[in-house]
């Protein structure tokens, strides 16, 4: 029999089902990232976006069009990540202001849906780039447009709709040239087939696995009431004790029935796993060595661990009560006065983060290119700036649209995005701030400073590709410009020297470098010692950065 109409509670299993399919193949989805980083983060980032829909969607009991196309919207607006993201979450939002007015969607209705999701996720993109997630979803609106009349089923009608933009995926490499250099599709494309895949497959009555939406119902706050009534108890045995034991003497069940009943004589949360060579011990016990002992009766040990349960928990009610204290600060700050100006940046890295601080940024997110902040944690970070004109400085090409997307939701501040793609721009476009100065004079002096900052960053490759005419092995160190990847090669320094060298003209004055948490002092000691033999008119500076994954970020101005 024929589905020509689907209702609430069946919408929510689709969508469901959708976001269940794109957590399964999110690191696929990573994997096509065009640049071979080791943060390819699309399938991440679009995950986490519908995840935050899907935890509201599957708190509904009883959905109506209506609430269900609330927690939808509302759901992936606050948790859109990255610019892909993003466009999911306009994508969603204009889906649902079509879709709340009726109680069941026939063919027409979806395909009237399909037109303004397309429409709203375009609008939201200041300069739309064809061959990405918005040309896939534009050919599913155009096929569904033009079937729509003639086909009532919806199971063939978007069986023949998810083929066709598996078409359409399959050309954005000739619509976006880096894509055919990288050899492959669009990665939010392909993201958003496979949520469509997952719904369809739903649709026709496959069974989903829905493990990884399962845990996003109920209130919010529910497993944290639960570990605060754990910590309440006491701690009866207070060192979680793991080893392994190489196996050197005759061991039969009799003997593993011996050693597990010992283990219960002196501790608890006991789990002993066997084969024919090795033991696997965990214990909850105050005489670590006891179990040694005994382990060692068997044959020799490795892998063990020792943990102080009672000093976790001490440390578990001081960070409590430093949060606890943090809010009451924030809270009090709220109640003063509005200041003029209140600054936000997006760092990764301990000392980028001092850095931003001494510039007087008032609110940093934790994030970057290894984790894109949501618009939530845009929105969180405004509430506890407290002043009448809030600076954001995203310093990523990929969280812009969601610090927009921020901004174009409060109404009690006005908030100004920054649009730095880099480390270095934010820091550049800071340093441009004048108190004296006129908010609109402040966001075009910022705006006009970022464009005199040259950066580049280097990382190794997680894949063979051949990109910018250049052939990159895995393991390959790369030194990668604001477009392109400039300098591949075997060592960090001679990358980086080599990068530096394209980025430096004639009219360089200063070069800033910023080491990463696996850097030394040293090395980057050693490192501007040779840059400035190069370049001896040249300010160099060296600052620590602590990011992860780059070994240097680095700009020159």
């Amino acid at each position: 029999m024929a589905t020509t109409t689907i209702d609430a509670e069946v919408l929510k299993k689709l969508f469901l089902a959708g976001a269940a399919n794109l957590e399964a193949k999110k690191e696929w989805i990573n994997d096509l990232n065009v640049f071979p980083v080791p943060d390819g983060d699309t399938g991440t980032n679009m995950t986490l976006t519908i995840m935050s829909a899907a935890k509201e969607v599957n708190s509904l009991a009883d959905p109506t069009m209506q609430t269900l196309s609330k927690a939808i919207s509302g759901g992936s607006l606050r948790g859109a990540r990255g610019n892909s993201g993003v466009i999911l979450s306009q994508l969603l939002r204009g889906f649902t202001k079509v879709v709340r007015d009726y109680d069941e969607l026939d063919s027409i209705i979806i395909s009237t849906a399909f037109q303004k999701a397309v429409e709203t996720a375009y609008k939201a993109v200041m300069k739309p780039k064809e061959g990405t997630i918005l040309t896939v979803a534009r050919g599913m609106a155009d096929k569904i447009l033009d079937l729509s009349t003639e086909i009532d089923d919806l199971e063939e009608l978007l069986d023949k709709v998810i083929k066709y933009g598996d078409e359409v995926l399959e050309h954005t490499p000739d619509l976006l040239p880096v894509l055919k250099q990288a050899g492959v599709v669009d990665s939010g494309g392909q993201g958003l087939m496979q949520i469509m895949k997952g719904a369809y497959d739903a649709l026709m009555g496959k069974e989903v696995n829905y493990e990884a939406v399962a845990g996003q119902g109920g209130p919010s706050g529910s497993s944290e009431v639960s570990a605060q009534g754990l910590e309440e108890k006491e701690i009866k045995f207070g060192y979680c004790t793991e080893f392994i034991v190489m196996l050197e003497k005759p061991y039969d069940a009799a003997k593993e029935a011996e050693f597990k009943a010992y283990l219960e004589s002196i501790g608890d949360s006991i789990v002993l796993v066997s084969d024919d060579e090795i033991v696997k011990v965990h214990v909850h016990t105050n005489h670590p060595g006891l179990a040694f002992e005994k382990g060692l009766t068997f044959g020799s040990l490795t892998k063990m661990k020792v943990d102080n349960m009672r000093e976790e928990h001490q440390e578990r009610v001081i960070a409590n009560a430093e949060k606890v204290a943090k809010e009451q600060a924030e809270q009090v700050k709220k109640d003063e006065p509005k200041k003029k100006y209140g600054f936000i940046s997006v760092s990764a890295g301990e000392g980028l983060s001092e850095i931003f601080k001494s510039l007087g940024v008032d609110y940093i997110i934790e994030g970057g290119q290894t984790m894109n902040p949501s618009t939530e944690d845009m929105l969180n970070a405004i509430d506890k700036v407290n002043a009448e004109n809030v600076f954001i400085f995203p310093n990523n090409s990929n969280i812009i649209l969601a610090a927009n997307q921020a901004q174009s939701i409060v109404d009690d501040k006005n908030i100004i995005v920054i649009p730095t793609k880099t480390i270095p721009q934010g820091i550049s476009a800071l340093i441009a701030y004048s108190e004296e100065a006129t908010p609109e004079e402040n966001t075009e002096a910022m705006t006009e400073e970022i464009t005199n900052v040259k950066s580049g960053s280097v990382t190794y490759a997680v894949r063979d590709t051949e990109i910018d005419d250049k052939t990159i092995k895995q393991g390959d160190i790369m030194g990668i410009g604001d477009k392109t990847i400039l300098s591949v090669g075997q060592s960090i320094q001679d990358v980086t020297k080599d990068m530096i060298e394209q980025l430096a003209g004639d009219d360089a004055e200063l070069i800033s470098i910023y080491y990463g948490s696996d850097v030394t002092e040293e090395d980057a000691n050693a490192l501007a010692e040779a840059v400035e033999a190069v370049y001896p008119d040249v300010d160099v500076e060296v600052n620590y950065g602590g990011q992860p994954i780059y070994y240097y970020i680095l700009s020159v101005e």
